[in-house]
């Protein structure tokens, strides 16, 4: 594996950059679920982060460290939520235009946030390949500067910075687990675990139905899903980006996998038992905890918990059909 050009030194960088910016979100225990697993899991609660998910820390991130003509210019993105937020908030409030491709199928919420914070919306098709060609259309169009919602190595430094602080206020743990879509999450966690410790064991976590991720690090190489169906609206990437990959497939030791009824479950603990708003997103690892897909027996858990972005209409739907 070639060496990247970024490494734990660039979440330190990338965790002074945001100082001013980002929120120091709690971190968290739930008796309960401690009970259940028969370990000790301190949540990282990034449901409180500016934008409501962990995203604002790479966006933020990488719009600070573009060039002043870059930032004049504007950016662009892809997103099914999350990140179009955090990139239209980072826009908003350093002054920057940004425009956001987002699947017609997105959940309302997102998208009229997005727009909340003064972004240009563009709908596209629910499939990877529309979004390209759209993001393709506006960079040629309108000379935009892409920010990639993970395979972006600012945008991984700056994703890194919530494992960094999780380990810092909580830590020493066993184990850092988060939930894995497009895979920066879990890139930048690998790379601040490693700044702590050289023993803290790195897990990812994935719906079943879009295990692109897991597939891929057992393979050594990047395998795709196609439009994968998840309730974890947040997860379904087609496939983790090359530069990510570089980086989590050395460190990560294993990516769990939740089936839909888990992931639904899971979500209902979160709301029922630790009174977060957490998106089926990012009850995902707290699903495999439960399952016993993420065995943490006697061990330290730190896990991020992604984001607190939710439609209620469509969740208390859901919540309401399951047992």
């Amino acid at each position: 594996m070639h060496e990247t050009p970024i490494g734990p030194e660039s979440v330190a960088a990338a965790a002074q950059r945001l100082a001013p910016w980002a929120n120091r979100t709690p971190v968290m225990q739930s008796r309960t679920l401690n009970s259940l697993c028969d370990g000790t899991v301190a949540i990282k609660c990034e449901n409180f982060q500016r934008s409501g998910s962990f995203k604002f820390r790479g966006a933020m991130n990488a719009v600070l460290s573009l060039s002043d003509e870059a930032r004049a210019r504007g950016v662009v993105t892809h997103s099914s939520g999350n990140h179009g937020q955090a990139l239209a908030l980072a826009g908003k409030l350093l002054g920057v235009g940004v425009t956001v491709v987002s699947p017609r199928t997105a959940p309302a919420i997102k998208l009229a946030a997005i727009e909340g914070y003064g972004a240009r919306l563009v709908l596209c098709e629910p499939t990877f390949a529309s979004r390209e060609e759209h993001v393709s259309r506006e960079i040629a169009h309108h000379g935009l500067t892409l920010v990639h919602p993970f395979n972006d190595w600012s945008v991984i430094a700056g994703q890194g910075t919530a494992a960094a602080e999780l380990i810092a206020e909580a830590g020493p743990f066993d184990v850092v687990m988060c939930p894995v879509g497009g895979s920066g999450l879990l890139a930048g966690t690998s790379l601040a675990a490693r700044a702590a410790s050289p023993t803290i064991r790195v897990w990812g976590a994935e719906p079943a139905a879009a295990d692109d991720a897991r597939r891929s690090l057992e393979a050594g190489v990047i395998h795709t899903s196609a439009d994968p169906v998840t309730i974890a609206d947040g997860l379904r990437s087609t496939a983790v980006g090359e530069r990510p990959f570089s980086i989590f497939s050395r460190i990560v030791e294993r990516i769990a996998t939740a089936t839909e009824p888990e992931i639904i479950a899971a979500t209902r603990f979160v709301w029922e038992r630790m009174k977060l708003v957490a998106e089926p997103s990012c009850a995902v690892p707290i699903a495999t905890i439960l399952s016993g897909a993420a065995p943490v027996k006697g061990l330290r858990v730190g896990v991020i918990l992604s984001g607190g972005n939710v439609d209620l209409s469509a969740l208390a739907r859901l919540l309401a059909e399951s047992p």
